[in-house]
């Protein structure tokens, strides 16, 4: 049995792929109390939010980061909490 990370918080800044299916499982595995989640990708990261909810998690906020001007690219900053039971 894998140790538990307890009350850490756990920071993931994927690249535009997202995390992979065996990441998300180790995550959830380990079971951080607190997840950062920093994503270039919106629909990704929409992707393993979905996965991390199923996971045990709640998506407490999302903020949208305009770090290139003019441009339609965009930096999005998530944090999940474990929902304990």
């Amino acid at each position: 049995m894998r140790e538990a990370l307890g009350e850490t918080t756990l920071v993931v800044d994927p690249p535009r792929a997202g995390l992979s299916q065996k990441v998300v499982r180790r995550i959830v595995e380990a079971g951080p109390k607190r997840i950062v989640y920093v994503s270039c990708n919106p629909t990704t990261l929409a992707r393993d939010l979905g996965e991390l909810s199923r996971g045990g998690y709640r998506v407490e906020w999302v903020q949208p980061v305009d770090m290139f001007p003019h441009t339609p690219h965009i930096e999005a900053v998530a944090r999940l909490e474990r929902v304990t039971p």
